[in-house]
């Protein structure tokens, strides 16, 4: 007896290590698979917002399916079952199970009601150890194509492929989260899986982006820019509205673009921002640059005569003007007013090749912004040591440089805020999971670029640009808007010369002049119906983009149109000298009366009459340098001053 019960008590022990020691593992899984499921749980993305909280991209929950072919025992058996449900081809079912291991995906991010069926099949036929689901966030863009470039999309695995969405990937991406449910032999949740909130995981490290965009102004952008399309015919439009005062992206937005939830119906060409990849030459917009640089230089003064011949040759090239004419004897503020290449040329060749490239670094070219938006380039400037004499004034009129439209409306932004650059940012908050505030973006300030007497003048004289100048049809009546047109030949693909009768037109201006709170940049691609000039294509769209800003943004007038200016006309209006009566000799013209006008109705008056309006101050004219009704030679310049109301 004792022998046997010994080999009955060794064999014991030996099966014992045989279950715990060789097949534990396996006897292990087997109960584990017996009493529950293992759920690999997604929480969503994170959330992107425009500044006033309306939703640009949202995230929701879905279910995809994937197969174990290890433990499929009957593929076409299977297949045949599944296919009708999910609406796929049985044999790509069948290519899916083939291609073995032990995870292998089906259909990914399934509508809920083929979630259900198949869900009901895996119960009837008893799929449960080779079929199974796991929770996946789905994107979807609620304004489908408004503001498609800034916001980007994401691919299958819930990877960020452009936009916001590549750029804060590692902030907005949602976590897996492996979790362990105990079930019946229904997989219905038992003992403590009941109570638990496991299957809705809302994540403890994605955030949620709200960005300095407002919908309602992208929206009036992007409305603005399919008329222009229309219009034009071009190969494409850029246009960007930031604030000056902060540096804040309110709009930025191309044309054409895309729907980000069928972001692979497009060509990939159409998924990039234009606004920081596309880097072009700015043509005479980069003259409000160059005039910076001769103020704060004092190379040249608003009053200063200069003599246009209509070309000038600098290397043996010839640099002429954009009419082909001469103007004749013009002073610095007509240069600026009609953009006349012949001035320009002449002022950066005074100014230099060191000082150009300088203040055109000062005002942020041919670096980055570090806007928070993927693919920025950085444009192109010369080295100084390397420019002839030609590449100087061809810089002055805004060509042999590339920029990109950001950094444009970055500086013309850094113009209208007293001089000082901001540091572009289209981020405004970054929150946590719980609400809390993970980052919040501010203004940046990068440096001051000129003097703000000097940016004082400079404003003066881009305001006249839209008063009466080659910017006018960028005016909205009531409001003083200061700005630049620009035209430039695009260069060829191989970077060998000029494209004949191929042009960007573009026009960058602020408003209100007094208290400017919108740059707006606009730019038009190679227009297609044979007017290719910034100041007749570009201006008027920035004009209808200004005038449904001023509504929006509740931006009062700058004086009153209509009675105000007869009543201020009254009580400013100062003694009078009675009325030329003599024959008025050729080349002469006649002094008007500017008392009780605004700035930009004197400068148009004295555009009418042949001269050149000198402001100083702001407000309404209350008193002029010559008086009026005198006879004067055609060209003089007037110093007019200006008071305002208070």
């Amino acid at each position: 007896m004792a022998y046997i019960l010994g080999i009955l008590f060794g064999i014991m022990v030996i099966r014992y290590a045989w279950l715990q020691l060789v097949q534990g593992d396996n006897l292990a899984e087997r109960m584990r698979e017996q009493v529950g499921l293992d759920f690999a749980i997604q929480s969503p993305r994170g959330t992107i917002l425009d500044r006033n909280g309306r939703e640009m991209a949202v995230s929701v929950m879905t279910k995809s399916l994937y197969v174990d072919p290890n433990h499929v025992k009957d593929p076409d058996e299977l297949a045949a079952n599944l296919a009708p449900l999910i609406d796929m081809p049985e044999q790509e079912i069948l290519d899916d199970i083939q291609v073995g291991g032990g995870f292998v995906w089906i259909k990914r991010r399934m509508e809920h009601d083929e979630y259900e069926k198949v869900r009901a099949m895996i119960r009837e036929h008893e799929y449960t150890d080779c079929l199974g689901f796991r929770d996946e966030a789905k994107r979807y863009y609620p304004n489908d194509m408004l503001a498609a470039n800034v916001v980007g999309f994401v691919g299958t695995d819930d990877k960020g492929l452009d936009g916001i969405e590549q750029g804060l990937d590692s902030l907005l991406k949602g976590e897996v989260k492996e979790k362990f449910l105990t079930t019946d032999r229904q997989n219905r949740p038992i003992l403590d899986s009941i109570f638990s909130n496991q299957r809705s995981y809302q994540g403890e490290y994605c955030k949620s982006v709200q960005l300095t965009l407002d919908s309602s102004i992208q929206f009036i952008v992007e409305q603005e820019l399919d008329r222009a399309m229309a219009e034009n015919n071009p190969k494409g439009i850029t246009c960007v509205v930031m604030d000056p005062k902060t540096g804040e992206i309110l709009a930025m937005a191309s044309r054409p673009s895309y729907n980000p939830n069928r972001f692979w119906d497009y060509q990939p060409e159409v998924w990039k921002n234009k606004a920081v990849s596309f880097i072009y030459e700015p043509g005479s917009t980069f003259k409000s640059v160059v005039a910076a640089a001769a103020l704060q230089e004092k190379v040249v003064s608003p009053n200063q005569v200069f003599v246009d011949p209509g070309y000038v040759m600098v290397s043996g090239r010839r640099i002429q003007n954009w009419s082909g004419t001469s103007f004749g004897t013009v002073t610095f503020t007509d240069v600026v007013k009609q953009s006349l290449n012949t001035g320009f040329a002449q002022v950066g060749l005074r100014l230099g090749a060191q000082k150009l490239t300088e203040y055109a670094k000062i005002f942020g070219f041919g670096t980055p912004t570090g806007i928070e938006l993927p693919g920025e380039e950085s444009g192109l400037l010369f080295n100084p040591d390397d420019m002839r004499d030609s590449d100087t004034a061809t810089m002055s009129i805004g060509q042999s440089i590339a920029v990109t439209p950001l950094q444009l409306v970055t500086a013309m932004s850094a113009i209208a805020n007293d001089g000082i650059l901001l540091k572009p940012h289209i981020v405004k908050t970054i929150t946590n999971a719980d609400g809390s505030v993970y980052e919040e973006k501010g203004t940046t300030e990068v440096r001051r670029t000129i003097e703000s007497a000097t940016d004082k003048t400079l404003v003066g004289l881009l305001e006249q640009v839209v008063a009466s100048g080659g910017g006018k049809k960028a005016a909205v009546k009531g409001y003083r808007i200061a700005g630049k047109t620009g035209t430039a030949q695009k260069i060829r693909p191989d970077g060998t010369g000029y494209m004949d009768g191929r042009y960007i037109a573009s026009f960058c201006g602020f408003a209100p002049v007094e208290d400017p709170r919108v740059t707006v940049l606009v730019i038009i691609d190679d227009p297609g119906t044979g007017n290719y000039y910034g100041g007749q294509i570009a201006a008027p769209v920035a004009k209808r983009i200004f005038t449904q800003l001023f509504r929006y943004m509740h931006i009062e007038p700058s004086s009153d149109p209509f009675a105000g200016m007869n009543q201020k006309a009254a009580t400013t209006k100062p003694k009078t000298t009675a009325g030329y009566t003599g024959n008025i000799p050729e080349g002469k013209v006649v002094v008007p009366d500017f008392s009780g006008k605004s700035l930009r109705e004197a400068a148009q008056l004295a555009s009418e009459r042949g001269l050149s309006c000198d402001p100083e101050g702001s407000g309404y004219a209350v008193s002029q340098s010559i008086p009026a009704n005198t006879l004067v030679d055609k060209g003089t310049s007037v110093t007019v001053t200006f008071q305002s109301s208070g």
